[in-house]
């Protein structure tokens, strides 16, 4: 499906959309809890239908409505072949889940997902004694013995959320355990996953983010929960009023655990007004300049980052370009290729993306399939002089699957 999003100006306000990073944990969670758990303000964008679809294969079950959701917890393997969609989180912190059930389970996915590398998976559940075997380190990936606990050292790199996987199941299996992390980042995300954890009585001892002592034989207690808004998705909506006139947004919490939130710092450095509410965020339009910024713990912010420095006046550097490579698509390559396609100039510099601010013109692009690559384009039209037809704009689905109807609701014209 192809968008065109024409030059607008943005006015209005719009409810935060879920946090799907916060859905799949609770999801999880609930799925691990002897009981019945409630979701509130859930969000059913691809990822988390993925994510309810894998825990009813490993024995929960699901009552959905609009606005809440009922999950009946049990590890009780339903299906020894689970699909995780396109979502990186489900493979990830699914598959160590996946080993408590003792018996062989495959776990496969679709479209990127397919590409994307699970050897740190396979490494770390050899190294805690279970039997996996991928299909040379791309999936699927086959389980086929017992999470028992144990020690298990990981490279945090890259992602967070194999670790996330671990610190998720390991409290329900038999021994105690430890986990050595080197290099870890993305340290927010972990923070989430210990709050998620908190919220279903399961308590993890974190050592400087660097060794997580769990104890086994924990018991997951039924919880009620209600999904906080999304700063990831906000964050491009919150961008497109810093260029292109006023937003608010409402239902963001100012205390998350999302790294994300530090869209604030970025929009505050660059010279856009921001208003903070109890409950809400107001950003508009001024006169912007380049700024630096670090997302190595954040690397989700570097789209909708992207979009606000070609709108400043001279150059920004966006640290962090390194976390790119294994999302949805090569993040970094499509960033810059697209927005040239509009009159960008991106460079990429190791671990630093260099983008000098630039008149953006009308233009075809191509999402790469990667959700925030399509929502990076679509704002980045905003303050422009034609418009940008966006190839593949249903990829957003996976994330925000409201954000160009969002749009509208703010006066952009899209077609």
């Amino acid at each position: 499906m192809k968008k065109y999003v024409y030059p607008s100006k943005i006015d209005g306000t719009i409810q935060a959309t879920a946090s799907k990073s916060f859905m799949q944990r609770v999801i999880a969670g609930a799925l691990l809890a002897d009981g019945e758990s409630l979701i509130a303000n859930p969000t059913f964008c691809e990822d988390s239908i993925s994510a309810l679809s894998v825990a009813e294969g490993l024995g929960a079950s699901i009552m959905r409505n609009s606005d809440v959701v009922i999950i009946k917890g049990g590890v009780n393997l339903r299906s020894d072949m689970l699909n995780c969609g396109e979502s990186g989180l489900c493979i990830r912190m699914f598959t160590p889940i996946a080993a408590l059930t003792g018996k062989r389970v495959v776990l496969t996915g679709r479209g990127s997902l397919t590409k994307r590398p699970v050897s740190r998976i396979e490494d770390g559940l050899l190294s805690l004694g279970v039997s996996v075997k991928s299909n040379g380190g791309l999936l699927p990936i086959e389980i086929s013995s017992m999470l028992k606990g144990g020690y298990a050292e990981i490279d945090g790199s890259l992602s967070s959320q194999f670790l996330t996987g671990l610190l998720m199941a390991l409290p329900a299996a038999e021994k105690d355990s430890v986990i050595k992390v080197k290099n870890l980042t993305s340290r927010k995300y972990i923070d989430m996953t210990i709050e998620v954890l908190k919220d279903f009585a399961v308590d993890i001892e974190n050592r400087e983010y660097e060794e997580f002592i769990i104890k086994g034989g924990q018991s997951y207690k039924p919880a009620k929960i209600e999904i906080e808004g999304d700063w990831s998705g906000a964050a491009f909506i919150l961008c497109a009023g810093a260029i292109a006139g006023n937003v608010t947004i409402r239902g963001l919490n100012m205390s998350s655990s999302q790294g994300d939130r530090e869209i604030i710092t970025a929009l505050k450095q660059c010279g856009a007004n921001v208003n903070i509410g109890k409950d809400f965020v107001e950003v508009s339009k001024e006169n912007l300049n380049g700024f630096e910024f670090n997302a190595d713990d954040c690397p989700d912010l570097i789209p909708p980052l992207a979009v606000l420095a070609i709108h400043c006046k001279g150059e920004s550097v966006i640290n962090g370009a390194d976390r790119l490579k294994d999302k949805e698509s090569n993040r970094g390559d499509a960033i810059k290729s697209e927005f040239e396609k509009l009159g960008g100039v991106v460079r990429i510099d190791n671990n630093r993306m260099i983008i000098k601010g630039s008149d953006i013109a009308g233009g075809e692009v191509n999402s790469h399939g990667d959700h925030r690559i399509a929502m990076a384009c679509a704002i980045a039209s905003l303050n422009g002089f034609g418009r940008v037809a966006i190839e593949d704009a249903e990829c957003v689905n996976k994330s925000y699957n409201n954000f160009f109807n969002n749009l509208l609701k703010l006066g952009v014209k899209v077609e």
